[in-house]
């Protein structure tokens, strides 16, 4: 009985030891994922830049529905802080509520980036084909990184709405 008992307090020390393992390396690893998308992302921004002084580069303006989904992408940053501010106060349905706001903003920029685009093919812009141009296509596919990029964030959002009814967040963690 000893030496299961022995076994028993070992695998518990062990696991212990590895949660306070993965507590250290989960902010570095976010911090390092963080700088890495920045980069990615600062590329393409240069790239776009470069391209801009092409000689068919095609000069048009946004549609209103790319400034809302903006706006939409801004608040849900505000509302996802906010949510881990109430959490740190305690506060899990305040901070439940705030991050299914968020999870509704990141839908809404989804919807509003369709709607620009269905925009733009109305006004004669199109991404491929004979028609596109250069600038066009380009628009498209830094959207589309983007919009792979915030596919994961939902997800990841949806895993923390998830944990959240769980109760496996609490202010101590924060």
């Amino acid at each position: 009985h000893r030496q299961i008992f022995t076994l028993m307090m070992e695998r518990k020390e062990l696991q212990a030891e590895l949660n306070v393992a993965k507590k250290k390396s989960a902010k570095p690893m976010l911090w390092v994922s963080m700088i890495s998308m920045v980069m990615f992302f600062a590329g393409l921004t240069s790239a776009y830049v470069i391209s801009m002084k092409r000689d068919d580069w095609v000069t048009f303006d946004l549609p209103n529905a790319f400034y809302t989904s903006t706006a939409f992408i801004v608040c849900s940053s505000i509302t996802l802080l906010l949510s881990q501010r109430f959490l740190k106060k305690n506060q899990k349905d305040t901070s439940r509520i705030l991050l299914i706001i968020t999870l509704g903003l990141g839908y809404g920029f989804v919807f509003q980036q369709r709607i620009g685009f269905k925009e733009l093919e109305a006004a004669g812009l199109y991404f491929t084909g004979k028609s596109s141009t250069v600038s066009t296509s380009f628009l498209i596919g830094v959207t589309l990184m983007h919009v792979l990029h915030l596919a994961a964030g939902i997800i990841s959002l949806m895993v923390v709405i998830y944990n959240h009814y769980k109760n496996k967040y609490s202010q101590d963690d924060m």
